[in-house]
């Protein structure tokens, strides 16, 4: 028998923060609208919801790091729009924010939905904030409330868990 671990999508009783970037906001609004739609639906009690807006995508790491150390939420989600330029400004940015963000994940063992859109051009990014591609921002609160309860399971071991484990000849 194989012990199955999956997130649900109940985000009754979870205290979710958001960290959105105000730069590009004309997109990343959108997907703030997508991510507290999906957190409504979800059940996240309004109380429990905290958006915390900062200047630009490189600003994020230390909102959501400033946010889980004041706040100690259950969970994060990180929204911003990067769309490339002439230069490799781009990139740096990019490649900053991401590892930022994985920083903080693994260090406060913390989900951290990432909806950062990194694109090419304007059409690009409105078609991944609610356009043909979907809403990114809906897509990383979802992935953040699922990874809430994933790691739940390995924190708060249910009773068939810890029978699987006997089972197997495990200690728990």
């Amino acid at each position: 028998m194989a012990r199955v671990i999956e997130g649900k999508n109940s985000g009754a009783g979870l205290k979710i923060g958001i960290v959105i970037s105000r730069f590009n906001d004309y997109v990343t609004r959108l997907m703030l609208d997508g991510a507290l739609n999906e957190l409504r639906r979800a059940e996240v009690a309004e109380a429990d919801l905290s958006v915390i807006w900062v200047p630009g995508a490189f600003e994020i790491p230390l909102g959501v790091q400033t946010l889980i150390e004041s706040e100690h939420p259950d969970g994060v989600v990180s929204i911003g729009c990067i769309i490339r330029g002439e230069t490799s400004h781009y990139e740096h940015i990019a490649q900053a924010v991401s590892q930022g963000i994985e920083r903080l994940a693994l260090e406060h063992r913390i989900p951290i939905g990432f909806g950062v859109l990194t694109v090419e051009d304007i059409h690009q990014a409105v078609d991944r904030a609610g356009g043909k591609f979907g809403n990114r921002g809906r897509d990383a609160a979802r992935s953040t409330v699922e990874m809430i309860h994933v790691l739940r399971a390995f924190r708060n071991p249910s009773e068939r868990d810890l029978e699987f484990l006997r089972i197997m000849g495990r200690k728990p």
